[in-house]
């Protein structure tokens, strides 16, 4: 994925701002898609497979900047965000900052200082996507489990030893044996420390002892 051509969104009613930031960021190798509005942004197809991030405009008609960024949070819908404005209000900036804006920067601005932003966003949106893509992993693998295959996962992350899983499951030290090599098996693992690692991934919680 980090290999794929970053896409860089701009938000901004400024028809003179967007010409000359597309500008920019396409001679330095980005992929641009530029809007009038916040609604014509959320109209688009915006959500892409490949690292983005949003150059967004403080002040705007109908629907602000903040206001943009409150409806991608409420979608659930990550973007990093660098705001750029005209008048800068400290109120404002610190509450964009606090729900997760990368900067936030007035106009006129440096264009190296866009662009370093730009980097940092893109390297933010990178690590959340390899995040996102593990965890979505970690849960395919789990999924192939049994139901009894899942239980016993639970008890093995616990780090016990089979003889206790037999007597928490009332089941043979045999079957526990069986049940923890297709577990190795189905979730490609070589070791309990890589189970361990791939269930809390999953959000697979450690199971407890009997009287515990």
């Amino acid at each position: 994925m980090d290999e794929r051509r970053p896409m860089i969104f701009i938000v901004d009613d400024d028809s003179s701002v967007l010409t000359s930031l597309k500008r920019l960021l396409k001679s330095s190798g980005y992929n641009v898609a530029a809007f009038e509005s916040a609604r014509e942004f959320l109209d688009s197809d915006f959500n892409v497979d490949a690292p983005c991030c949003l150059v967004l405009d403080v002040m705007m008609p109908e629907m602000s900047g903040l206001d943009l960024q409150e409806e991608l949070l409420s979608r659930n819908l990550p973007m990093p965000i660098i705001f750029v404005t005209a008048l800068y209000h400290i109120p404002s900036s610190v509450s964009a900052m606090k729900k997760g804006a990368i900067d936030f920067l007035t106009k006129p601005f440096e264009e190296r200082d866009l662009l370093e932003a730009i980097q940092t966003a893109l390297q933010n949106d990178r690590k959340r996507r390899s995040v996102s893509e593990e965890f979505a992993k970690a849960k395919r693998r789990v999924a192939l489990l049994t139901p009894r295959e899942q239980e016993i996962l639970s008890h093995v992350i616990a780090g016990k030893l089979n003889k206790q899983i037999a007597f928490d499951l009332d089941i043979s030290e045999r079957t526990v044996k069986a049940h923890r090599g297709q577990i190795m098996h189905k979730l490609e693992a070589d070791s309990v420390a890589e189970i361990v690692r791939l269930s809390e991934k999953a959000g697979i919680q450690p199971s407890t002892s009997r009287g515990d």
